[in-house]
């Protein structure tokens, strides 16, 4: 008889709320599939039904704001994607694709120029000569949630960029940007058959080293936030090889191994049995249908669905974030991920143990003193680390957290700070970048030179000059080089003087 995981686990109210999720489930696959079929006109409609019912209950909540600000927040909501988003603020991105050794197709982003350098295509995939940082994006998101904000001032990449750095930001197997192998279709099962294993495994290495080649640099800085830091730790980790190419990591709103949700219905299901996600969801990417309700939902009826959702689950008010931005980056916030992915986290929750995926889902019946999942070796990681979290993040225990991390890390608290307000703060201009510039001006690999602006009154062309401390080496190799071409020299002349013939 099938071994049911669930049974002296659960109480009755959980038995009726996993019944109740299941008929949620089942209606809103059925409003799926009415909803593919219905022509947009019809799509449309109900949109501003939903607008129309949205003023009557509570129009309260949109923010008033000048006619520029509610344009850009517009264009940045509406831009299709990420070379759309950077061009509301001038900057012109580089997609460069990794295949990785398991061939996934992953399309990552590239930053190399400040702004409005658009004409450096003999540059282009190639070396800038800049220290080289690398982005990467949380769990159901991709590398828009990095340039969605309504302030240049806050957008991390382009600060980056216009302090000299060569920008990239990556992308997770099977998001937006990264959604095709070479042999399996994503409409199949096999594709989606990845987790946290495989990030660390593949994707994080395999694109560290894409960029160390293009870039032809030594070393990269690398930054994540929430899930991007979680992929980084074990990839350390587990490649002692990542940290002589890694010179520095910075961890935003790091995640590890979370003490679980807010909600203690889900958080007892889940912990229970995470394969009962599995149960929910399937076997493909989660929560694909999020497109469908953005798109019939009037922005701001979205917004608050998501804000009803974040505080239900993690008990985030997300009072740091304007309703500006959220209107603007809530858009773009949803990328696809594998149901797998979560299961791995809902594990991680459950044995409060950072470790890998657990293939033996009824191993939660057996004792741990037979079997063990394996765990991420992450105090073995020798790159210097930087933690930026809030001081009201509720996935993250900062004291947990050190006890796995080594003795070289630094944690930094931003008070009053949720999980997201690390990415999308009104003030993370103020708290959390210029921490983030200050561990990159410690660390990151020199510059093999800097650019500046020397706005000449004819055209405005941006020039590229060598450093001055470039130019004092170069100096000190030049003379070097002369004062070994003259000992030679003289070494020949008392040579050929000699009266000494040697004979081999």
């Amino acid at each position: 008889m099938a071994r049911i995981p669930v049974v002296g686990r659960l109480f009755f109210r959980e038995y009726t709320s996993l019944l109740l999720g299941l008929a949620l489930i089942c209606l809103e696959a059925f409003i799926r599939i009415v909803t593919i079929a219905l022509p947009p006109p019809v799509l449309m409609w109900f949109h501003d039904r939903s607008r129309r019912l949205f003023y009557i209950l509570d129009s309260s909540s949109i923010p008033r704001m000048p006619k520029a600000e509610r344009t850009r927040v517009e264009k940045i909501r509406t831009a299709a994607d990420f070379e759309a988003l950077c061009a509301i603020y001038g900057y012109y991105p580089e997609e460069h694709i990794v295949q990785t050794r398991d061939d996934f197709m992953l399309g990552i982003h590239r930053l190399p120029n400040r702004k409005g350098e658009k004409g450096h295509a003999s540059r282009k995939g190639r070396s800038v000569g800049k220290p080289v940082v690398y982005l990467h994006h949380g769990l159901l998101m991709n590398s828009e949630v990095w340039v969605c904000l309504t302030d240049e001032e806050r957008t991390l990449p382009f600060v980056l960029a216009e302090r000299g750095y060569d920008v990239w930001l990556g992308n997770n197997r099977g998001n937006k940007y990264s959604k095709k192998h070479t042999t399996h279709k994503p409409s199949s099962a096999k594709f989606w058959d990845f987790s946290l294993d495989d990030f660390c495994l593949y994707d994080i290495p395999d694109t560290i080293q894409y960029v160390l080649n293009t870039t032809h640099a030594k070393t990269l800085s690398y930054i994540g936030f929430s899930q991007g830091t979680a992929q980084a730790f074990a990839a350390l980790g587990v490649h002692p090889y990542l940290n002589r190419k890694v010179n520095l990591f910075v961890a935003l709103a790091p995640a590890m191994s979370p003490k679980g949700l807010a909600a203690p219905i889900v958080d007892a299901l889940m912990k229970a049995s995470p394969a009962l996600v599995f149960l929910f969801f399937g076997r493909k990417s989660i929560l694909s249908s999020t497109a469908m309700w953005q798109s019939i939902l009037y922005p701001p009826i979205f917004v608050a669905v998501l804000d009803k959702s974040l505080s239900w689950l993690f008990n985030w008010n997300c009072f740091n974030i304007t309703q500006a931005q959220k209107l603007a980056a809530y858009a773009h916030l949803y990328s696809f991920a594998s149901v797998k992915s979560v299961v791995h986290w809902f594990q991680i929750m459950r044995n409060a143990k950072f470790l890998m995926y657990d293939d033996d889902v009824s191993g939660v019946l057996y004792s741990r003193n037979f079997y063990h999942p394996a765990k991420f070796p992450t105090r073995n990681i020798s790159t210097p680390i930087l933690l930026l979290y809030g001081s009201h993040d509720s996935l993250v225990d900062i004291q947990d957290m050190l006890s796995e991390l080594p003795d070289h890390t630094v944690a930094k608290c931003i008070p009053k700070y949720e999980h997201i307000d690390i990415l999308w703060g009104k003030d993370v201009h103020k708290v959390v970048i210029p921490e983030v510039l200050a561990a990159l001006d410690k660390f990151s690999e020199m510059p093999t030179g800097n650019l500046y602006s020397d706005t000449d009154s004819a055209n405005g062309i941006q020039i590229y000059q060598p450093s001055k401390k470039l130019e004092t080496i170069r100096t000190r190799q030049k003379d070097a080089q002369a004062h070994k071409e003259r000992k030679r020299s003289r070494d020949a002349d008392q040579a050929a003087r000699s009266d000494k013939v040697i004979s081999y």
